[in-house]
């Protein structure tokens, strides 16, 4: 463009009224979304963009979301977080510990929130719950008694339950260390035996089939989510009382789940991803532990177990599945 041409140009936008250059159109911001889960199980990418639109970010108007899932395959998650940077977004939301642990490793400048991970201090990825300190921020699946309120959960059945299998894939659930201390502390107090039971893949989830004498813990871990029904066919055969993570494994034949809501996880990152999006600093965002929890009951899974559980535990339930 030469000079008599700019010159023009810059007149005519001189005369516009402000209200018609207010309305050029802007690009939209861009959201990546790993989890480690599909895309549609337990944590779905419908319920994310109603949170998003209660914020006024609508997907392909003002927002445009990238959606990656992992199936629960570490190795999977790795490859997508390379394929989620590579798109520049404005900001992350990461779904679970291990799409935490691959996009921090790649960017320290994106601003990063997760939802569904647990203890993020002890793991590193933020300094404290009030200051976190960095590009990352978010909200937690769990706070410390949790734990033990599961082990306690699976006392509160009869016949008595005197051994508690711990089942988490190592690769997965990376925090299941921290946990682990927690169940057997409360495990001394309860007179009850824990057992670690790692899983890494199907064949070893069949395994659990043979377990005897006990019940069945399982931790939450984007792993066991994905692989729900191989882990509970397993159960089902070992023929054992299990208490679970999330609600969505009660729905489908387990005995009993204590969780965080997981929709109310997602409202709540909509809203931190609407506050950076709009200027804030991931930094001065608090961590925020969960605040509400549900019980959830399978009664016809407690019959066909031949089991019966307190009355106390039935009457504080959420849900009971008659």
């Amino acid at each position: 463009m030469n000079r008599r041409d700019c010159l023009a140009l810059l007149g005519i936008l001189a005369v516009w009224p402000p209200s018609v250059l207010a309305q050029q159109p802007t690009a939209p911001r861009r959201l990546g979304v790993l989890s480690v889960t599909s895309a549609d199980d337990v944590i779905g990418r419908t319920a994310l963009a109603e949170a998003l639109a209660a914020h006024g970010w609508k997907d392909q108007d003002n927002l445009e979301i990238d959606w990656r899932s992992g199936a629960g395959d570490r190795a999977r998650v790795a490859q997508l977080a390379d394929d989620l940077i590579a798109r520049k977004p404005d900001i992350l939301l990461a779904l679970g510990t291990p799409s935490v642990e691959e996009l921090r490793r790649r960017t320290t400048t994106i601003p990063i929130v997760f939802a569904v991970v647990t203890d993020p201090v002890s793991q590193g990825f933020v300094q404290n719950l009030a200051h976190p300190g960095s590009n990352i921020t978010g909200f937690t699946d769990y706070d410390g008694p949790l734990a033990g309120k599961w082990l306690e959960m699976l006392t509160q059945v009869t016949p008595k339950v005197s051994r508690v299998f711990v089942v988490y894939n190592p690769a997965t659930a990376p925090f299941a260390a921290l946990m682990l201390h927690t169940v057997e502390e409360a495990a001394r107090t309860l007179h009850v035996t824990v057992e670690p039971a790692p899983v890494h893949d199907v064949a070893s989830i069949a395994a659990l089939a043979s377990r005897k004498d006990g019940g069945f813990l399982v931790l939450p871990d984007f792993f066991a989510i994905a692989n729900r029904a191989p882990l509970l066919a397993a159960i089902e055969q070992a023929h054992l009382p299990a208490v679970f993570c999330i609600r969505a494994f009660v729905d489908e034949g387990g005995l009993m789940s204590y969780s965080t809501d997981s929709a109310e996880q997602l409202r709540r990152a909509a809203g931190y991803i609407d506050r950076i999006l709009k200027g804030a600093r991931a930094a001065d965002l608090p961590v925020q532990n969960p605040t509400k929890f549900e019980l959830a009951i399978n009664l016809k899974t407690a019959k066909a177990l031949g089991v019966t559980l307190s009355p106390n535990l039935l009457a504080i339930a959420n849900e009971v599945i008659e």
